[in-house]
């Protein structure tokens, strides 16, 4: 039994070749580009990769291109990867062990080490992921931030043992700016029927703050830390302002006809 890697791309020509890099000693890596702009499919091809285009039209969101990757794959176990994610030595041996005798558990979560500015976030570990899968039975539903549906029962790779961790790239700041704009906006989409007060466009993003800052331990990470709970708040704020917007967007439109 082998392992193919499903790794969906648009225009990551900066993080692909070290991602891939990571990715030696796995029988298969798919590439499902969503029409990338730069070099990413050139990159890809280079490394021997198989290419798949997923036409990105409208899409926003990267869940419907992973379920295509999967879908392209040949083996029957599938290891999902960013491109701004790095997979250890040590994770690949542990999962081509655990396909020896993986009784009827058909999704791994695995632990995942985020760096903002360099910095490791362990107040964020271990941030489990469903990336390893079967791929049989399995589905990625095309909402922002879902986990693969998989046809049997899911365990996790221990978090304890932190050189199975998959590691994601450290963010810039132009990075998290625009992942804000792009992640809030979609999902809006799945949280369009809710309503928006003034008193939780207020007090929900410095509760977001709190929890993340001091609750979480941020604080312990000096400049980053605040930085990266800020982020957090601030996304929060203009996640609820555009579900406000959504859901008045027919009465701004009168008041707009009537000036």
């Amino acid at each position: 039994m082998g392992i193919s890697i499903a790794i969906n791309t648009y225009n990551e020509a900066a993080n692909l070749q070290t991602c891939l890099d990571s990715l030696k000693g796995f029988d298969e890596i798919v590439v499902c580009d969503m029409e990338s702009t730069d070099n990413t499919v050139e990159i890809a091809r280079r490394n021997g990769c198989k290419v798949v285009v997923f036409p990105k039209g409208s899409h926003t969101i990267c869940e419907p291109a992973r379920d295509m990757a999967i879908q392209s794959a040949s083996n029957p176990w599938v290891l999902v990867v960013d491109a701004d994610e790095t997979i250890t030595p040590e994770l690949r041996d542990y999962l081509y062990e655990f396909i020896k005798n993986p009784g009827d558990t058909a999704g791994l979560f695995i632990p995942r080490k985020n760096y903002v500015m360099h910095r490791f976030r362990r107040s964020s570990y271990p941030d489990a992921q469903l990336r390893f899968v079967k791929r049989e039975g399995c589905h990625w539903p095309p909402t922002i931030h879902s986990h693969p549906k998989v046809a049997g029962k899911i365990e996790r790779v221990p978090a304890e043992r932190m050189e199975l961790a998959m590691r994601h790239k450290s963010v810039s700041i132009s990075d998290i700016l625009e992942r804000m704009n792009r992640y809030t906006s979609a999902e809006v989409i799945k949280r369009r029927g809710k309503r928006v007060s003034m008193a939780k466009m207020i007090f929900e993003p410095w509760w977001f703050f709190i929890k993340i800052y001091i609750l979480g331990g941020s604080f312990r990470y000096g400049t980053a830390g605040y930085i990266v709970a800020k982020k957090d708040a601030v996304a929060r704020f203009y996640l609820l302002a555009k579900i406000y917007e959504a859901q008045n967007e027919e009465r701004f439109k009168a008041v707009e006809r009537d000036l």
